[in-house]
Parts: C-alpha cells; sequence; structure tokens
C-alpha cells in the first residue's frame, strides 16, 4: 500500500491534499486518507526547514477577501534591517522550501536555489512570501475570472462540468481570482512592506508560481502592472480544466492578453514548461503566447520562454530549472 500511495504521489498534478483525496479514494481508502489527514496537519504546525536562512510564518493570515491561510516568508542568511530587498510573491507557499512537510514528497527547494545564487552574486538580495494554497478553493482562486466571463453560458457550463469530474469542483464554478489578487494587493503586501526591510516598488516586486500558479501569476501582472514587475510563469496551465476537448479557456486567456498584457519597457515576463504529463498539453498553446508576445513588443530583454522536453508537471522538474527565471527577473 505504501508503495502503490508513493508511486502515485509522485505521478500526480501538484494540488492541496484534500482535493487529491477525491483521486485516491477509490483506490487506496480509508487508511489512506487518515494518513493524509495526518501529513497535513503535521505541516500545518511545523515550519519547513531550510538549508539556509530563516522561515517566519504568520499563521492564519486573515482576510476579507478569501479564506484564512498560512503564509510563510523566506529570509535569506544574513537578511538585515539596514539593508532592502526585493521581494517575490510566490502561491502554493506549502510547497515550496521542505519536501518533509509536503503532501508528495516533493518541493521546489527555493531557498538552495536562491542561496546558490545569491552566494556566486548572479541576483540581487530578495525574500520570498510563500503563500499558501486555500485547500479545496485552490482552483477558484487561481482561475483568471475575467476571461472566464467572456465565455458563453454554454461554454462556462463545461468547464464546470470538467472541473466537477476532475474534483475540483461541485456544481456552479465561480473564479474567484479577482478577491485573491486583491488579498495579495491590498492586505499581504501592506504587511509586508511594513514588516520587512523590502522595496515597495514595482521594479522590486514580482510574482510566480506553477500550474493554475503560473496562470494566476501571469493574471497578476496583467491586472496590476503597477503593482507587479515581473512575473514567472513555470508549466502555465493553459487548458484551465483538464482536456483540451471542447474547450474554450486557451483561446478566451489568450484573447484576454492580447487586451491586457503590460507594456514590455517597464515589465519582464517568464514562461516554460516541459511535454510530459500534464505539460503535455502546453507547448502548442505556449507557442500562441509567444507570438503574442512578439506582436506586442517584447523582446529578450523582458521576455524569455524556455522549453524543456522530458520535464513533467511536478516540483522536481521546477526545481531544476528555478534558477532560470530566478535569474531572468532578479538578476544583477
Amino acid at each position: 500500500m505504501i508503495t502503490f500511495i508513493r508511486k502515485q504521489l509522485i505521478c500526480q498534478i501538484q494540488m492541496p491534499v484534500v482535493e487529491y483525496v477525491n483521486t485516491m479514494i477509490r483506490q487506496a481508502g480509508l487508511a489512506f486518507i487518515l494518513l493524509v489527514v495526518t501529513v497535513q496537519v503535521d505541516a500545518q504546525a511545523t515550519l519547513p526547514k531550510v538549508v539556509s536562512g530563516t522561515i517566519e510564518r504568520i499563521a492564519d493570515f486573515q482576510s476579507k477577501y478569501v479564506t484564512p491561510r498560512n503564509i510563510d516568508v523566506w529570509l535569506p542568511e544574513g537578511y538585515s534591517g539596514s539593508e532592502k530587498y526585493a521581494v517575490l510573491y510566490m502561491h502554493d507557499g506549502q510547497m515550496l522550501y521542505d519536501p518533509a512537510e509536503s503532501w508528495n514528497g516533493q518541493a521546489w527547494d527555493i531557498d538552495d536555489v536562491a542561496t546558490l545564487l545569491l552566494s556566486k552574486k548572479e541576483i540581487n538580495n530578495f525574500i520570498v512570501v510563500g503563500i499558501w494554497n486555500g485547500g479545496p478553493t485552490r482552483h477558484q482562486d487561481y482561475f483568471p475570472k475575467k476571461p472566464f466571463d467572456q465565455l458563453t453560458q454554454q461554454e462556462k457550463d463545461t468547464v464546470a462540468a470538467q472541473l466537477e469530474r476532475a474534483g475540483r469542483t461541485v456544481n456552479d464554478f465561480i473564479p474567484q481570482s479577482d478577491n485573491y489578487l486583491r488579498f495579495i494587493t491590498e492586505e499581504v503586501k501592506p504587511y509586508i512592506d511594513s514588516k520587512y526591510s523590502v522595496y515597495t516598488d514595482r521594479k522590486n516586486t514580482f510574482i510566480a508560481g506553477s500550474s493554475m500558479g503560473g496562470l494566476i501569476s501571469l493574471y497578476a501582472i496583467c491586472e496590476y502592472p503597477k503593482v507587479f514587475g515581473g512575473a514567472a510563469c513555470l508549466s502555465v496551465h493553459w487548458p484551465g480544466t483538464f482536456t483540451l476537448a471542447n474547450n474554450a479557456v486557451p483561446a478566451a486567456l489568450l484573447k484576454y492578453l492580447e487586451k491586457n498584457l503590460p507594456g514590455p519597457k517597464k515589465h519582464k515576463i517568464y514562461f516554460d514548461c516541459g511535454d510530459q504529463t500534464l505539460d503535455a498539453m502546453y507547448p502548442a498553446i505556449q507557442q500562441q503566447a509567444d507570438s503574442l508576445m512578439r506582436r506586442k513588443g517584447f523582446t529578450a530583454t523582458n521576455w524569455m520562454t524556455r522549453y524543456f522536453p522530458g520535464d513533467d508537471h511536478s516540483e522536481r522538474s521546477w526545481n531544476r530549472r528555478l534558477a532560470v527565471p530566478l535569474t531572468f527577473l532578479l538578476g544583477k
């Protein structure tokens, strides 16, 4: 049973534990549920271990826009109030630092990657604000609302049905991404700006994530171009659901970007994808996005798209290539 669970955990899409239970219950049964609940409870109480620097947790950050959630802030070794730091806001905060504390035994290990780059003086000083996902609200929080609103009612119903089959929603599907971004920009950012020694301007404020986290990062820089100077969008989940068949979401997203991409002179945008597991759905759509970026005047100085043949949809893959977007956004 344990071997089976581990194999399944490694190959599945990144998702919160409460969602993953829906896909595993038939195969692993009650014993698996009890194991997952135990891991999740422990994760709530234990700070992730890092190779360098420190983690400060803001537990159950209260919001008038979204459900309460933890925020794990990584401060690099030697963090000092006498210096100023750039800020990188990241989604799925429980998956960023310590594989021992994540639901699938994988993590971005951003502290490892950042520490190495900082030691080589390849990037500017920065802190990471790891915002936990909301568990069962993750898909609603991260799904861009304005492109969804442009769908016909029939297309919206199709999206809802596809997500319900995947265990991401029950009945109606109503994106809450506009509220989630208000939570970040109106509640989290002011808190971080007041508590930590950071730059508060657009030039030094970045946002990043993978999969649906990559999608909401792209939406964030489009909706708040005066707040975010750069976005790293890894393995962007362009389909929104989990099939390309009868799916109007990618076209709606590209149409939204056509009208809402920020100006290239003051913004940097990074994309990437692999071609295995879920990432196999992305390259063709990403190429359309690349064409759009060129039409909008983005060049190598402010835009990068990288393709990683053989990479799958996992934290291990994102860890292996994380140095690329970090250097692109924060490089000296």
